[in-house]
């Protein structure tokens, strides 16, 4: 797959690395001290390699507030997430590599140390 995108600096491009559980994963039961000292150490290596930009873990879905377009500029504000899914969004991580190979091997780590699927994308 080739992507076609343009470098803010000339030389690095940013990616974000999303976590996804499923829904009614339960914090309290998976993320062990283990686990947590898996994300603490990528995140150290990813520090230590200069790639990370910005970290973080978000509260579950219920937590939210989603704004709904209804049409003709009409927006309705509910309690929850937008949409109905089997997954959510955990969390996530804006790096910044050199390559969509190197965002990969990041997103892998990422899955590896939070025991969930990830995804990789790049921002314009």
């Amino acid at each position: 797959m080739e992507w076609h995108l343009a470098l803010y600096d000339g030389r690095k491009m940013l990616f974000l690395l999303s976590v996804f559980r499923p829904v009614g994963y339960d914090h309290a039961k998976w993320i062990t001290p283990e686990v947590m000292a898996e994300i603490d150490r990528l995140n150290d290596e990813m520090v230590a390699a200069g790639v990370r930009v910005f970290v973080g873990g978000l509260q579950p879905p219920s937590t939210a507030i989603s704004v709904i377009q209804k049409g003709e500029g009409a927006q309705e504000a509910a309690t929850g997430s937008a949409k109905e899914a089997d997954r959510f969004l955990d969390g996530l991580w804006v790096i910044d590599v050199a390559t969509v190979a190197e965002a990969q091997e990041w997103a892998q780590k990422a899955s590896a140390a939070c025991r969930a699927d990830t995804e990789v994308r790049p921002f314009y």
